[in-house]
């Protein structure tokens, strides 16, 4: 059999949401859990899409939320296949938000869920590779690359047995930390 491959568009997910007074926090702004779990939930629509498999979610790259969401706001998501392995694949997410009285769009917060595809087994299954057919997909497929390589790297040099605590002794001494070892 061989490879299938597809392009990232026809994967692309948007769904959009009215923010309620159920969906806030203490401080009146929409709660950051809910919001990332409307994040998951499009990574696995769009990978799942790609895939036609089940997936599940492996692991979330860094989320900083860059700007709080009002209730009343339409909260945009939007999902594409970023890169593809084996079985996983990296989704980009990206959430807007509008003020639909005055149009005002923010963006709060962009993420990549790193999804595994699963056969009917529960095992991993192999995805359809990408076609890269514009700059911003080759762009983002390399990007993928050095991120996981940037984490394996971070990952080995933290690992006990690989740690070297000479080595970070004095990068402590700014920090609010103290020492007493």
């Amino acid at each position: 059999m061989s490879k299938s491959f597809k392009k990232a568009k026809d994967s692309h997910i948007t769904i959009s949401e009215l923010m309620l007074p159920s969906h806030s926090n203490f401080s009146g702004k929409i709660h950051g859990g809910y919001i990332l779990n409307l994040m998951d939930q499009i990574a696995f629509a769009c990978a799942s899409k790609h895939s036609r498999n089940y997936c599940v979610t492996a692991s979330v790259n860094k989320v900083n939320f860059l700007n709080p969401i009002d209730v009343g706001n339409l909260v945009t998501l939007k999902a594409s296949v970023n890169y593809t392995g084996k079985t996983s694949m990296v989704i980009g997410v990206r959430v807007e938000s509008e003020n639909i009285q005055t149009g005002e769009i923010k963006h709060c917060n962009s993420s990549y869920f790193t999804m595994v595809a699963k056969n009917e087994l529960g095992n991993n299954a192999l995805v359809p590779g990408l076609i890269l057919d514009t700059e911003d997909s080759i762009r983002r497929f390399s990007r993928s690359i050095q991120q996981q390589q940037e984490a394996r790297s971070r990952s080995n040099s933290f690992k006990r047995s690989e740690f070297k605590i000479k080595d970070y002794l004095q990068l402590l001494d700014n920090h609010n930390a103290k020492v007493e070892f």
